[in-house]
């Protein structure tokens, strides 16, 4: 093997070499115009350097030829999709899924033909029950109010919303489009931990997160400011407020702003010095346990002058989120909202060991935290969020049978925007001007089509949504039970997610489960 790759970097060599001198003996005798030199000429360049190098060994042992490696690899992801990949594959979201977020978001044809492609007899397959006796559900009960008694300002929400999403993780132009297509379909757009720009200011409501580096109301020392706090939330377009504790994409990891995409225009949103890493530490430094989580929530309360105030978590340790459960009891300060975010989220970057292996699932999340807010009496205070993969109105009617009041989503928004998965978010590079600060990239991506697109889905997937449960002989969503809804738990067996997930339906025993036998 060594003697094969020997021959093969000394063929490259002899015949880079034996190109340069005939060209310049032809053009020597007139037969070659010396500008066509330089091909030669680069070609031994490249030779020189690839074998000087040490950090690739193909390139080192096959130069030139070891370049095309490299060159096809950068467009694997794109090649996948187009040429190899089947309607049910793909990740995290296989082509199906990706295409009727198109269709939506265009407002066409949103109609499949000629069966299902997934396997009904597969292990893990969820489905839900329909009714011969179907409803009409009606678009008026698909908002939710979020505030309980000690909120002054309640925000009448709608069931789906965008979800966090920064201005520095997205483009400007991303940005604007996804709030304006807010306005236009009268939801909520997260903010995202990043602070709030003047793209989320184009008219949709706001849903203002502040993560650990308190990035727009943030001291120079990296503390939480409460007048710049105050002052961001005295926004009219502020209408609730969320803290992050932990989201699914990393959830107990910090994040790193690098120093050259911290602008001097991001600096400003941030209230950073610009051209600096700027980190966001893994924890919060203005509470240290479970009361002074709750102290905090309700200083945010206050000095918002009564706006919705909650915290997002990936549920990990139990007894950690049980123990600010028994803290609102003891302190009696109840948040007005709670957001699970499942271990799926994925618009964050992060290293492999979080994205895969860390934090709980959202139907996983969805059904604990419901289930310790029912048992310490609770649930009727305090408005549950979900946001994981929910993209299609099943997956919205799924996570409200599991305790959601309402549902985010951001990588169904992405798509929205014209995303095509082409796994570029971290890298700067996102070639639809989503993911990215290169101008030459995001100057593309038009904002009054995508903000019609952006509007378009949220209000087609609602009414799948409603046509679903409708079909389910559901009239609103505050109706819908986890008894219709079933997973495929062995060759012969479908359960329902009553009698998988609740202890409250053991009277109904013959709907729990299909027996095949």
């Amino acid at each position: 093997m060594f003697l094969k790759k020997l021959a093969v970097h000394h063929i490259i060599w002899v015949a880079t070499i034996s190109f340069l001198v005939i060209s310049c003996v032809l053009a020597y005798l007139g037969n070659l115009n010396y500008f066509f030199l330089i091909i030669p000429f680069y070609l031994l360049y490249i030779i020189i350097q690839d074998t000087s190098q040490s950090s690739h060994t193909v390139k080192k042992n096959y130069p030139i030829v070891g370049r095309f490696r490299y060159f096809l690899e950068s467009f694997r992801p794109e090649m996948r999709q187009y040429f190899f990949e089947g309607e049910l594959d793909g990740k995290p979201f296989n082509r199906r899924q990706r295409s009727i977020v198109y269709q939506r978001a265009k407002n066409v044809k949103q109609t499949i033909s000629f069966g299902m492609q997934d396997d009904p007899n597969r292990i893990g397959y969820e489905w839900a029950a329909h009714s011969i006796y179907p409803k009409r559900a009606d678009k008026q009960f698909f908002r939710t109010t979020v505030g309980n008694e000690q909120c002054l300002q309640p925000y009448s929400a709608s069931i789906y919303n965008i979800s966090a999403m920064s201005y520095g993780a997205l483009s400007k132009t991303a940005i604007s489009s996804l709030n304006k297509g807010a306005q236009l379909g009268g939801f909520a757009h997260n903010t995202g931990e990043g602070g709030i720009s003047n793209f989320h200011l184009e008219g949709g409501d706001l849903i203002w997160q502040i993560g650990t580096g308190y990035f727009g109301c943030r001291n120079d020392d990296g503390t939480f400011s409460e007048q710049l706090y105050a002052e961001k939330t005295s926004f009219p377009q502020v209408k609730m407020i969320e803290l992050k504790l932990s989201q699914g994409a990393k959830p107990g990891h910090g994040g790193l702003l690098p120093g050259e995409k911290n602008t001097p225009e991001i600096a400003k949103i941030r209230n950073i010095q610009p051209h600096i890493a700027v980190h966001s530490p893994a924890g919060h430094t203005a509470f240290s346990n479970s009361v002074e989580l709750l102290y905090f929530l309700k200083k945010m309360r206050d000095l918002s002058k009564g706006k919705p105030v909650g915290f997002k978590i990936c549920i990990g340790r139990q007894d950690e989120f049980i123990s600010i459960i028994q803290a609102m009891k003891e302190t009696g300060i109840v948040p007005d909202f709670i957001t699970v975010d499942g271990s799926e989220g994925g618009t964050g970057a992060a290293p492999l060991e979080f994205i895969d292996y860390m934090g709980m699932a959202l139907a996983d999340g969805l059904i604990f935290v419901s289930k310790v807010l029912k048992e310490y009496g609770l649930r009727d205070q305090i408005k549950i969020m979900a946001s994981g993969k929910i993209i299609t109105g099943f997956d919205i009617a799924k996570a409200m049978s599991l305790g959601a009041d309402a549902c985010y989503s951001a990588r169904g928004m992405m798509f929205a925007l014209g995303c095509i998965q082409a796994l570029q978010c971290d890298s700067g590079k996102c070639p639809v001007g989503i993911a990215t600060q290169d101008k030459n990239l995001y100057k593309g991506l038009d904002i009054t089509d995508k903000s019609v697109r952006v509007a378009h889905f949220h209000n087609n997937t609602l009414k799948a949504f409603a046509e679903f449960i409708g079909a389910c002989g559901f009239d609103s969503p505050k109706a819908i039970t986890p008894d219709v809804f079933y997973r495929r738990i062995d060759h012969k067996t479908n359960e329902s997610f009553a009698s998988l997930f609740f202890n409250n339906y053991e009277n109904k025993t013959k709907t729990e489960k299909i027996n095949l036998n």
